[in-house]
């Protein structure tokens, strides 16, 4: 499994038994009622389990975790003649009981309040189609009040954090200068939120303890938010480009450095009923490239600033999500801490040179191998060979 050269050193080509069983990203999905949040809540679910191989989990009823589907490890998978093939994944969680009134307890408001603090990112399905059979709560639709209806729930709750820090701190902050720095942090971001305006667009003063600081609050209205733009489904194949109700969402969004992905909810439970090919063919059919999920884990990983690099062998192809920018030792880290601790070098190749040369030792004869050290920021479909002696 970990083998030894003449210079003592470990390297990984089979990485199976060192994987560290982890989510790489936590989504929660809001939305009103009758916006189609279950809908594509359960059918991202049972899609992302279907089309990658990666057994379904249900942790309790509202939380689902997805493999990311990813092409280039199916294909590694195949090269490799592998036993097994493991996706990145993404744990989604159905936020349930949003509702005008969630901050003071309304519908299932608290419980939903805290849920979503533990999410990286908010996925938030607005209603952009008419269907007279689907009542909408507020009786008609209109996506800037829909949006705006819980970003200030948002906002009252995250008000109520301040206070209650504000309470805790004040005070001690006649007597601190360190509390009484924070404390005019805290009724700056809250003044910002009075506002009505979300804690992202706050700037952050430019030193550690404000940035530490702010971090910790842990604000709803902090997290990066995708908006997912729920249409009917002759508004697919032009990705909602004629759809005002869209181009609104598309609006509010860039005002807010939020991202926007259009999708079908209905087309998504359809889809995932269907095998791979099926689903491919239905997807022609309308005209459309990508499935929703495909769509969703764009939009996630382009907000997150998230890259994956992958590992092959015999045992097992692997997906590994890491930030952009992130150098190999710290790579190697999310393989095992022993990959990092005693990181010598990574012998690393891209996915598509790989795949063209047909073997890593023919793209090694070719110098499109590279013995990369410390410093070597990895890329995205990176395949990488981690060598490592502790």
């Amino acid at each position: 499994m970990v083998h030894k050269n003449k210079t003592k050193t470990k390297k990984c080509d089979k990485i199976g038994i060192f994987s560290k069983e982890e989510v790489e990203m936590k989504l929660g999905i809001v939305g009103l009622p009758n916006v189609g949040k279950s809908t594509l809540f359960n059918s991202l679910t049972k899609a992302g389990a279907l089309s990658a191989n990666y057994p379904f989990a249900t942790i309790d009823p509202n939380i689902g975790i997805v493999s990311v589907p990813d092409e280039r490890i199916v294909k590694l998978g195949e090269l490799y003649h592998t036993k097994k093939v493991t996706p990145a994944t993404i744990e989604f969680v159905d936020i349930a009981g949003l509702v005008k009134g969630a901050s003071k307890g309304e519908g299932l408001g608290n419980q939903f309040l805290a849920n979503i603090r533990e999410v990286d990112a908010i996925v938030h399905v607005v209603r952009c189609f008419e269907d007279t059979n689907i009542i909408h709560v507020d009786g008609n639709i209109d996506p800037a009040r829909d949006i705006e209806t819980i970003n200030l729930e948002l906002i009252f709750s995250d008000i109520e954090i301040l206070d209650r820090r504000i309470a805790k701190i004040s005070k001690q902050a006649r007597m601190d200068k360190t509390l009484a720095k924070e404390l005019e942090l805290v009724e700056s971001i809250k003044a910002h939120l009075e506002a009505g305006k979300m804690a992202r667009s706050f700037e952050v003063p430019d030193d550690d303890d404000a940035q530490l600081w702010f971090k910790g609050y842990n604000l709803l209205t902090a997290k990066p938010t995708i908006y997912a733009a729920n249409v009917a489904e002759d508004d697919l194949a032009d990705d909602g480009a004629s759809n005002p109700h869209v181009a609104k969402v598309r609006e509010m969004a860039k005002e807010e450095g939020a991202e926007v992905f259009v999708i079908c909810a209905q087309i998504e439970q359809e889809l995932s009923e269907l095998s791979d090919e099926e689903k491919q063919e239905y997807l022609d059919d309308l005209g459309v490239s990508s499935s929703g999920l495909d769509k969703l884990v764009a939009a996630s990983y382009s907000l997150l600033g998230l890259i994956s690099f992958l590992t092959a062998g015999e045992d097992e192809c692997r997906a590994w999500t890491i930030k952009k920018g992130t150098k190999a030792p710290q790579a190697a880290g999310k393989i095992h801490t022993d990959f990092e601790r005693g990181f010598i070098k990574a012998e690393v190749v891209n996915y598509k040179d790989l795949m063209e040369h047909g073997s890593l030792a023919a793209a090694r004869e070719k110098g499109l191998v590279g013995m990369e050290g410390k410093e070597y920021v990895v890329q995205d479909g990176d395949v990488i060979l981690f060598r490592f002696n502790v």
